[in-house]
């Protein structure tokens, strides 16, 4: 299949895919639930770190979780009592348990208490004048989410980055969420500092495997540079919006049409 094929493929199913309704069985669902920004945010970090398993659980826990914060994350998260901290023991989605949920409530209340927007924390390091470096922004933000003196060494494994050769599937979707922007409404558009052309492709089991029959990834292991492998090719596709292939890819691989 030629690139010219390749590409008209691939934008029909991007139209086919990036509607309203990929949204009421997918974790995006969750931070749709909100309009105030900092809720958007938070519930749309919780739900990309929870986001592994089948879909309708990730949602499940993520509607428990809101439930614990009384339906207010942001609120909680800046007004909360130690008393208050005691409903949110004995939450569990597989690997991420309460000693987790606890630290991450932490890390919130810390930022936004100096930053009025969950955008700041992936900023760091990078110059004003010069392009965002999506690497640089990953390593730079789990340094940062772990500078709180008391991170339990546990919740470590939650956050990845490039440094540890991971491909941040969950990091790079949150970003997807927060930055890209279109008429469809799935993908929020809210944080503007950090550009659609910068972003780099979510990587999981079902895009891997159909970007592999389109050759756009070769690599054999699966890591970071697969997902640089991967949005290098989708580039060439578009180069000011390479991931919005990310609903192609995926929703082909999720409907096991490829």
């Amino acid at each position: 299949m030629s690139d010219f094929n390749i590409k008209y493929f691939l934008d029909k199913k991007v139209l086919e895919y990036n509607q309203p309704a990929f949204i009421t069985n997918d974790p995006i669902c969750i931070p749709h639930l909100f309009t105030l920004k900092q809720d958007i945010e938070i519930m749309g970090f919780f739900a990309s770190i929870l986001a592994w398993g089948q879909r309708k659980t990730i949602i499940n826990k993520c509607r428990e979780l809101i439930d614990l914060m009384k339906g207010n994350p942001y609120h909680f998260v800046l007004n909360h009592q130690e008393e208050d901290l005691k409903s949110l023991l004995g939450f569990k989605h597989r690997t991420f348990n309460d000693t987790d949920l606890l630290y991450f409530i932490s890390f919130f209340r810390y930022h936004y208490s100096h930053f009025d927007s969950l955008e700041d924390a992936f900023l760091i390091g990078q110059e004003e004048d010069k392009a965002v470096s999506v690497e640089m922004a990953l390593n730079e933000f789990k340094n940062y989410f772990f500078s709180l003196s008391d991170y339990p060494m546990r919740t470590r494994k939650h956050i990845s980055s490039p440094l540890q050769k991971s491909t941040c599937k969950r990091l790079n979707m949150f970003l997807r969420w927060m930055v890209r922007t279109d008429e469809s409404g799935v993908d929020f558009g809210i944080w503007n500092r950090i550009l659609p052309s910068q972003l780099i492709a979510p990587c999981d089991v079902h895009v891997e495997r159909v970007a592999r029959k389109f050759h756009l990834i070769t690599l054999e292991k699966v890591n970071w540079k697969t997902a640089i492998e991967l949005t290098e090719n989708l580039r060439l596709l578009d180069p000011q919006d390479p991931v919005k292939y990310d609903f192609a890819l995926f929703g082909l691989g999720v409907e096991r049409e490829m």
